[in-house]
């Protein structure tokens, strides 16, 4: 996927140095959201020991969260096809959610009382960046996480 989208720290979407990529569709029923942290779960475990990719338990985590909350936004937002890719570079791991919802996701004003629709902000206190990216049919949402606990975590 070609992209001229830039993140907080300027990088682009598509980072340089691509170790690993796996990208899956989901179907639409109840499970998509568990067998996608599952297959992102297993993805990066084979990153750590068949590719001997540095794979932090804290990255590990950060990433079966952040699938969860992009995956759960499009179940609940985006009618038709849920495409998923995660990508291992040698710094971090991008966790890359397709929908056919061109609506960007946003945080909602600060209210103590309101329940639920804190995903995007979940996943922008614990990603080092975050890329919206609209296309004609649908958006594009690429959460990054470093793969490495310490300097660059969040």
């Amino acid at each position: 996927m070609e992209t001229h989208a830039e993140g907080r720290d300027g990088s682009r979407v598509v980072p340089d140095g691509l170790l690993m990529c796996a990208g899956y569709g989901l179907d639409r029923d109840g499970s998509c959201i568990a067998d996608a942290r599952r297959r992102a779960s297993v993805f990066l475990e084979e990153a750590r020991t068949e590719h001997r990719v540095p794979v932090s338990e804290r990255a590990r985590d950060l990433t079966e969260l952040v699938v969860s909350e992009l995956v759960t936004n499009a179940y609940k937002y985006a009618p038709g096809m849920v495409l998923v890719e995660v990508r291992v570079t040698p710094g971090s791991v991008d966790v890359v959610v397709w929908d056919s919802d061109p609506a960007v996701p946003t945080i909602g004003a600060a209210d103590p009382g309101r329940i639920g629709h804190h995903g995007v902000e979940i996943i922008e206190a614990v990603t080092q960046d975050l890329f919206v990216e609209r296309g004609t049919a649908g958006k594009c949402v690429t959460a990054r996480v470093p793969l490495a606990d310490g300097v660059g975590a969040v």
